[in-house]
C-alpha cells in the first residue's frame, strides 16, 4: 500500500480491518439506571485530574443497556460519572467504564479516550426490582438494587443533563512508553429522544477488586436513582486542554 493511501484510509487500527466503523454513532432504546451517591471529597480528588473542579463529593453510577447501536451492536456498559466544572461550565467526568463488547471498547478508547475495560456487567429484571451486577471474571465488584419504575419523571431536566458536555482523560503512549497524546477531551450526546424516566428508591454495594477499582469512591449514602430510556447520538469530541503543551492549549 503506498504512503498516500496509507494517509487517506487510515482512521482506526487494524489499517485494513478497523475494529470499528466510522462515526458519529446513533444509540436507540438506550436504558439507564443511575445510583447517585455521596462519597468522600479526599476519594474525589486523588482521581479527577485538573483543570476540572468538585463541587459536591457526588458519584453517578450508572448502567447502561446499548441494545441497538450504529457499528458497536449490542452490548451492557457501567461505570463512574462525576459532575464537575470546566471553567465555570458544569459537566461530568467519566471515571471508569466496564462493558462486555470489544468494538465499543476499542472505539472508545482511541476516539475519545474512554477508560473502558472488558468486564461482564448486568441488567436483569427480578420482580418488582432490577438487579445490577457487574463481575470482572469470576469476581463480583458491583451490586446494585432499584425499584422498577416507582415514579414518572418529567423527562427534559434528564434530557437536558444528557446534553452536558462530558470530559475524558485521553493517553496514548509512544513506543517509548512516554505519553504521546495527554489531552483533557470534551464530547457531547446530540439529538437526544426521550423514552421515559421514571425514580425509584435503590441500593448499592462497591467491592474491592485490583483491577476493577470502583470501590475507591465507597458510597456513603444514595442519594437518588432513575431509570430512563432515550434514542442519542454520541458525537465526536474536540480537545478541551493539552497537557503536553506548554500552556494547556
Amino acid at each position: 500500500m503506498k504512503i498516500e493511501a496509507v494517509r487517506n484510509t487510515a482512521f482506526a487500527m487494524p489499517l485494513t480491518n478497523p475494529a470499528y466503523p466510522r462515526g458519529p454513532y446513533r444509540f436507540y432504546d438506550r436504558e439507564f439506571i443511575v445510583i447517585t451517591y455521596r462519597t468522600d471529597r479526599a476519594a474525589l480528588e486523588a482521581v479527577v485530574p485538573e483543570p476540572l473542579e468538585i463541587d459536591e463529593p457526588i458519584v453517578k453510577y450508572e448502567f447502561i443497556r446499548m441494545p441497538d447501536s450504529t457499528g458497536f451492536g449490542d452490548y451492557t456498559e457501567t461505570g463512574q460519572v462525576i459532575p464537575v466544572r470546566y471553567k465555570g461550565e458544569k459537566g461530568a467526568y467519566v471515571h471508569a467504564m466496564y462493558l462486555d463488547d470489544d468494538a465499543p471498547i476499542a472505539g472508545g478508547r482511541e476516539l475519545w479516550g474512554f477508560p473502558k475495560k472488558l468486564a461482564s456487567p448486568k441488567i436483569q429484571h427480578d420482580g418488582d426490582v432490577i438487579v445490577c451486577t457487574l463481575r470482572y471474571g469470576q469476581a463480583l465488584c458491583v451490586s446494585a438494587s432499584i425499584g422498577y419504575k416507582h415514579r414518572i419523571l418529567d423527562a427534559a431536566p434528564i434530557a437536558q443533563s444528557l446534553a452536558q458536555p462530558n470530559f475524558l482523560l485521553k493517553i496514548i503512549p509512544h513506543v517509548d512508553g512516554s505519553p504521546r497524546v495527554l489531552e483533557l477531551v470534551r464530547y457531547h450526546m446530540t439529538d437526544i429522544v426521550m423514552k421515559g424516566a421514571w425514580a425509584s428508591p435503590a441500593a448499592i454495594d462497591l467491592y474491592s477488586h485490583v483491577a476493577c477499582d470502583v470501590a475507591r469512591l465507597p458510597v456513603r449514602e444514595v442519594i437518588s436513582a432513575v431509570h430512563f430510556s432515550a434514542d442519542l447520538t454520541l458525537a465526536l469530541g474536540e480537545v478541551a486542554f493539552d497537557y503536553l503543551a506548554p500552556d494547556g492549549a
